[in-house]
This record gives C-alpha cells, sequence and structure tokens, in this order.
C-alpha cells in the first residue's frame, strides 16, 4: 500500500501541474493537438473515468450492502478495512489522471465555462477519494478496531447485522460511547464518498452529451 501512496502522490502533482501549466507539457491554448496524442489522452480520460465510477457505483451501492447482510460483522469489518485503501487508491489514481487528462485538453484559461465546471467536479471528486484515504479511513479502521476489541469482552461481533451490538450497549455504556465516536466518523467517510460519486455522475451526464449514437 505505500508503494501505490507514493504512486497516488506522484500522479496528483503531474495532475496539478498539467492542470495550473499545461504549456509546460505541450498543451495548445487553442485547443489543437497532434490527433494521435488527443485520442490517446481522450481514451485515458475514459477509460479511468469509467473505472473510478463503475468502482464507486459498485463498492458503495452494491458490494459492500451484499457483503454486510451475509458476513460476520467482525468478519466483515476486517475485509473493509483491507478493501477501502485499495479502493480509494484506485480511485484516486483515476481521478488524477482524468484530472490531468481533461486539463490538458481544455487549459483553463481558455475552457469554457462548462468545460471548467466539468474539471471541477472531477478536481472534487478527486480531492474527497483523497480525504477518505488520508484522512476518514485511517480513522475509522482504528475505531473499528477498539470497537472489535470492546464486542470481542462482550462476546459479541460473529453474528451478521447490527442486533446484538445494539442490545449489548444498551447497558455497556463502553461500547454505546465507541459506537457514537465510530459512527461520527464513518458517517463523514461514507459522506464524502458519496460527493465523490455524486461528483463523478455529475460528469458522466457532460461526456453523455457528448455522445453522437
Amino acid at each position: 500500500m505505500a508503494l501505490m501512496t507514493r504512486f497516488l502522490a506522484a500522479m496528483a502533482f503531474l495532475a496539478i501541474g498539467v492542470l495550473f501549466s499545461p504549456e509546460t507539457f505541450g498543451s495548445k491554448s487553442d485547443g489543437q493537438h497532434p490527433p494521435k496524442l488527443a485520442t490517446f489522452l481522450k481514451l485515458a480520460h475514459l477509460l479511468c473515468f469509467s473505472t473510478a465510477f463503475g468502482a464507486a457505483l459498485w463498492v458503495t451501492f452494491i458490494g459492500g450492502i451484499i457483503m454486510f447482510k451475509n458476513l460476520p460483522r467482525h468478519q466483515f469489518g476486517n475485509l473493509q478495512s483491507k478493501m477501502f485503501p485499495a479502493y480509494f487508491s484506485m480511485v484516486g489514481v483515476c481521478c488524477a489522471v482524468s484530472v490531468g487528462s481533461f486539463g490538458y485538453l481544455h487549459p483553463w484559461k481558455t475552457a469554457s465555462a462548462s468545460e471548467n465546471y466539468q474539471l471541477g467536479f472531477i478536481l472534487a471528486a478527486f480531492a474527497f477519494n483523497l480525504s477518505n484515504l488520508f484522512v476518514f479511513t485511517p480513522m475509522t479502521i482504528e475505531m473499528m478496531k477498539q470497537r472489535h476489541k470492546i464486542e470481542r469482552e462482550a462476546n459479541i461481533g460473529e453474528e451478521v447485522g447490527w442486533t446484538k451490538n445494539q442490545e449489548v450497549a444498551k447497558s455497556n455504556p463502553k461500547l454505546s460511547a465507541m459506537n457514537k465516536k465510530f459512527g461520527m466518523i464513518h458517517g463523514l467517510s461514507s459522506l464524502a464518498n458519496i460527493f465523490s460519486f455524486g461528483s463523478l455522475a455529475m460528469h458522466s451526464w457532460y461526456l453523455a452529451g457528448k455522445l453522437d449514437l
């Protein structure tokens, strides 16, 4: 994961460089680029955007819900603690490539208002993913481990669903307090993920308008 983090940082710096100084990388202010280069950048943008959007859709609305409803809760939590850093790293890299390629093809100084809005949406998705990767996810995982310890002391956590946790929390102030802390941080993480997905969804609408079917 450390290697992925370094790669993500490199991609982020490259994307920011392309965004704020596209001419340094050979971008033309008039929007005229060599056909092969333009095609390659469009392909990179499309593939990375679709990967990020598809992954966010699956993890947020399908895969996570199915796992929660079918796996023992501690097993589910441990799996999520391994999956989410990889998920946010992958989506972050994809967003960075999308920002760089879109910013190169549409330099912000000469781009239209709608193009700059779209660049803002992709940047927002990137920022929300970084906040999850480096802030909310590590805090959530740490609190999850602390709560798992409390639950093991109460002989719960191997069941599916929240019922046992809620029952025990009524008579266990320590577990109740930890539930509140975990819920707050997990809620912020989920909110950032939803905002990221929403930003990507806005860009998907823009791309759909560009199709000529």
